[in-house]
């Protein structure tokens, strides 16, 4: 099988899908706690799990070669040079609660290098999907990014972490950022606030405490509809990310660092 961006788009968009019936199958039976991670209110549910063993699977039949990182389960070597990075939910507390703001996230590595992702999301039946040499869509339409405004007309989302420590910096620093800009947003799902951004729905994004899988594919789709992603270190001492359109994304950034976000 080709290791071309286009090839692991397809495979990545067929998975995504099956991946997605799946999530929808144990939200028509009800949902509720398996296990909790980092706190007691940061959980994962046995649609998480269910959907990941399917995704891992899925790959490894048709590329078993490669290498797999899933957020919950164990890590794959592979030998191809091609690394899939999965989130089977990313937005596991909306999907808990029947909030329909919850995604599979599919990106696929040649090298160290994201060239495809899918984001999948679930409850509307949206596919966004991205490779390096083509359009970045929505269930097939191009994408873009949103036109230039000043800072005080932007849409900004943000979330927030699961442990005390972390969500008391975020909350001090979302507050200090909302004079600044048109408003927030908090939906609970980084890939979906990527696409967002990646579309015009959002002028940029900002979290810490994100992991890889959470903006692998998202932030592909994004850059290549035109927006810039800084994977940095927050205030906190994590990951950070932030996303906005290439346009105006120095002052993003800035407004993000001047509000408490990022590590000085």
């Amino acid at each position: 099988m080709s290791d071309g961006p286009a090839a692991l788009r397809a495979l990545a968009e067929q998975v995504a899908r099956a991946a997605a019936v799946l999530v929808r199958e144990h939200a028509a039976r009800g949902v509720s706690v398996a296990a909790t991670k980092s706190s007691d209110i940061d959980v994962v549910t046995a649609a998480d799990r269910a959907a990941e063993e399917l995704i891992r699977r899925l790959v490894l039949e048709a590329r078993p070669d490669d290498a797999f990182l899933g957020e919950e389960g164990d890590d794959v070597p592979g030998t191809s040079g091609v690394r899939w990075i999965v989130d089977p939910i990313d937005g596991t507390v909306n999907f808990l609660y029947g909030i329909p703001e919850y995604a599979v996230s599919i990106a696929a590595e040649v090298d160290g290098e994201v060239v495809a992702g899918v984001v999948m999301d679930v409850a509307k039946d949206v596919l966004y999907a991205a490779h390096t040499g083509g359009p970045p869509t929505r269930d097939g339409r191009p994408l873009a990014v949103r036109g230039p405004a000043p800072l005080a007309h932007r849409l900004v989302a943000t979330g927030f972490n699961y442990t005390r420590p972390v969500r008391e910096i975020q909350a001090a620093a979302t507050a200090r950022l909302l004079p600044h800009v048109r408003d927030i947003r908090r939906t609970g799902s980084c890939a979906l606030d990527l696409c967002r951004v990646a579309e015009g729905a959002l002028d940029g994004y900002v979290e810490e405490g994100v992991h890889l899988w959470d903006h692998a594919a998202g932030g592909l789709i994004a850059r290549l509809a035109g927006a810039r992603l800084l994977v940095t270190v927050g205030a906190a001492g994590r990951e950070a990310v932030v996303c906005g359109p290439d346009h105006g994304f120095d002052e993003l950034v800035e407004a993000a660092r001047a509000a408490g976000f990022l590590r000085e």
